[in-house]
């Protein structure tokens, strides 16, 4: 099968299909909510994602940005035309789904102003650029990651002096979490942390903790994020209730020695992380 049409499923896939880990946590978190109304909506929550998942209907009306994370074995070549087959399934994927047309018009200052409207073509909708990292196996990962607005909204990467302690680093986490997610609207959440030496650094870790990261597999500091923002009785739509966080995604890169650690942190909304990942071994890629 070309690149392109295998891109193009994962799209589709990431934009209307919950993950293993993402539905278990959903019914994890409907076995311990005690509020009525907020067991309420979870129960509708997990009927949206199999009606959407069964009919290959968008799992939100903001259907997203196209983010990309390619991770490339060792030894492997790729073809002259692989990031354009991957632009193109992209492309056929948003017009298939279809994607929210969001594209905006215009050169730079016009854009910015969204003064010539937008593209009625969900296809128009340009990606972020591309992550490239290395994988150990042998062949190519691609992970796309379909992000809304509303949690992007609630984001932020900025400096934390870290005094030589952890805990100073992670408790302004989740202060700021739990300010963000009052705020957020669409709840459950999950929150998406990169640590790193640099904005751009730190950005990329949280963009690949989402990628990888798994909620039936939790690490401490994870469970204490989570605990933290379910403290605060938001529950499911901020209607109240004992879930407002089905897990946390965190991902530490390597670190400067200075006094300040660079902190990205993103909300991910009651969809999200919207994403689907495929592996192309060599065969594929001659």
């Amino acid at each position: 099968m070309e690149i392109s049409k295998l891109i193009q499923n994962a799209v589709i896939e990431a934009s209307t299909t919950f993950r293993k880990d993402q539905l278990n946590a959903y019914e994890r978190a409907l076995s311990v909510e005690s509020d009525e109304n907020a067991s309420w909506v979870l129960q509708l929550l997990i009927e949206n994602a199999k009606i959407a998942e069964e009919k290959r209907f968008p799992l939100c009306d903001d259907t997203g940005i196209p983010h990309v994370i390619v991770e490339i074995g060792e030894n492997v070549s790729l073809p002259g035309n692989f990031f354009d087959e991957i632009n193109l399934g992209i492309q056929k994927g948003l017009q298939k789904l279809p994607a929210r047309p969001m594209a905006v018009r215009g050169d730079d200052i016009e854009r910015i102003e969204q003064s010539r409207g937008l593209y009625d073509d969900p296809g128009k909708l340009v990606p972020s650029s591309f992550i490239i990292d290395k994988t150990q196996r042998n062949g190519v990962n691609i992970h796309i990651l379909m992000l809304g607005g509303g949690p992007e909204i609630r984001a932020s990467t900025y400096r934390v002096f870290h005094r030589r302690n952890y805990s100073k680093v992670f408790n302004e986490v989740k202060t700021w979490m739990r300010s963000e997610v009052t705020m957020l609207g669409c709840t459950p959440c999950v929150p998406a942390v990169g640590i790193g030496r640099t904005h751009f650094e730190a950005s990329s870790l949280m963009l690949k903790a989402m990628a990888h990261g798994n909620l039936d597999q939790q690490s401490k500091i994870e469970e204490e994020i989570t605990e933290s923002i379910n403290e605060t009785g938001i529950g499911a739509l901020g209607i109240g209730g004992s879930v407002t966080a089905l897990g946390s995604f965190v991902n530490i890169g390597p670190q400067r020695a200075s006094g300040v650690r660079i902190v990205s942190m993103r909300p991910c909304c009651l969809v999200e992380p919207r994403r689907s990942s495929l592996f192309l071994p060599p065969p594929i890629l001659e």
